[in-house]
């Protein structure tokens, strides 16, 4: 991937969304279709034009994508559907890219919706008896480590709330995000606590949703008279999956710090050049530790960045989730991805009103989903 970025350049240059929010009445095919129709205006494209879609949704069911994008006429284009959990969205974004970087396509539309579904997963029907009835629940595993971490690294239930303070704060700056009020301190530690030590303000909200991104190649970029000072480079694409750690090292911390490591090396950066990184914050506990693990700060000092501001939008040295991550902004599983990659871009083209993080350059998104698996994707502001 990487030698075909260097050589067919990708570009994001259109993106659209449908607000997050709670489960409703509103058909997918409307959630959809407005951010379709929205990331087209945005990159002053039409629907014709576009010869590949790639749909990620993990609850929708079978062939979402062409009864969804019919609506806007019927082309001939190409049609594929992914789910992969969590990074539905982000690997539909990234096979997106790989159709422009090899050369097979100059235009191509990645979106992610979906509705909330029966939340059925395959571990469930794999014919091994569980350890416990919640072994395969996510909130429970993360709590259990956020526990761990309170009892081996002296991590306090304050260093986990202001994560949910800051990004609470961010998503209400955020017209997209299904959570649009700020959150004191104190607020977030008085919620409901669900599992463990985490409140209900501490983790993300399930609903619905939808989020579009165009792509192109340098050719479809000239041929089309696209704005290049709008255009957002796509340097580097990676995906992965868990494997054996050393014992005491959680395995979904490496998947990140690996993953992290290659798309940086891929892109030719350093952690430390980032300006923006959006990551999988389901649950408080997971910033701070993929903070340390994509190399934000060191080992043991994820709290300490947060609470000095160093995380913040204003004055922060890296603005982490300022779409409100996963805890403010929401979680709805096959849009979260590409959402990821529309706030990214918005925040590189200087455009995301109420919520830039001045002179932002460089961007990392980052996804996990279930099984595990990670996405990785490095964007660079036009002329980086």
């Amino acid at each position: 991937m990487n030698r075909l970025l260097r050589e067919r350049t990708v570009y994001v240059v259109g993106i659209g969304m449908h607000a997050y929010g709670f489960p409703s009445e509103t058909p997918y095919v409307q959630l959809g279709l407005q951010a379709v129709r929205e990331a087209l205006d945005d990159a002053d494209l039409a629907w014709p034009q576009v010869q590949s879609a790639v749909v990620g949704t993990a609850a929708l069911g079978m062939a979402a994508g062409r009864v969804m994008l019919r609506h806007l006429g019927s082309t001939g284009l190409e049609v594929l559907q992914v789910e992969n959990a969590s990074a539905s969205g982000s690997t539909a974004f990234r096979l997106a890219c790989l159709q422009v970087a090899s050369g097979e396509r100059d235009v191509v539309l990645a979106l992610g919706v979906d509705k909330f579904g029966d939340g059925r997963r395959a571990a469930l029907k794999d014919g091994l008896p569980p350890l416990s009835p919640t072994s395969h629940v996510p909130l429970v595993k993360f709590a259990l480590l956020a526990r761990r971490c309170m009892r081996e690294q002296g991590l306090t239930l304050h260093d986990m709330a202001r994560v949910a303070v800051k990004n609470h704060g961010n998503a209400a700056r955020n017209p997209y995000a299904q959570f649009r009020k700020p959150r004191t301190l104190e607020q977030v530690l008085a919620s409901p606590r669900v599992v463990g030590d985490l409140t209900a303000l501490q983790c993300c909200p399930r609903g619905e949703g939808a989020a579009a991104v165009i792509v192109v190649s340098e050719d479809g970029l000239r041929r089309l008279d696209l704005a290049r000072t709008r255009a957002v480079q796509v340097l580097a694409s990676v995906a992965s999956s868990e494997e054996l750690t050393p014992e005491g090292s959680p395995p979904l911390v490496e998947l990140v710090r690996k993953s992290s490591a290659a798309a940086l090396s891929q892109a030719g950066i350093v952690p430390k050049d980032l300006d923006i990184v959006e990551l999988h914050d389901a649950f408080s506990i997971e910033e701070l530790l993929y903070t340390e693990a994509i190399g934000i700060c060191e080992t043991g000092e994820g709290a300490a960045y947060v609470a000095r501001g160093a995380a913040d939008i204003d004055g922060g040295a890296c603005a982490i989730n300022p779409s409100g991550g996963l805890i403010g902004m929401g979680h709805p599983l096959g849009p979260t991805g590409v959402g990821q990659i529309a706030e990214i871009t918005r925040q590189l083209r200087g455009e995301a009103t109420g919520r830039q993080h001045p002179g932002a350059r460089l961007a990392l998104a980052h996804m996990i989903g279930l099984g595990s698996v990670a996405v990785a994707h490095v964007l660079a502001r036009a002329g980086t």
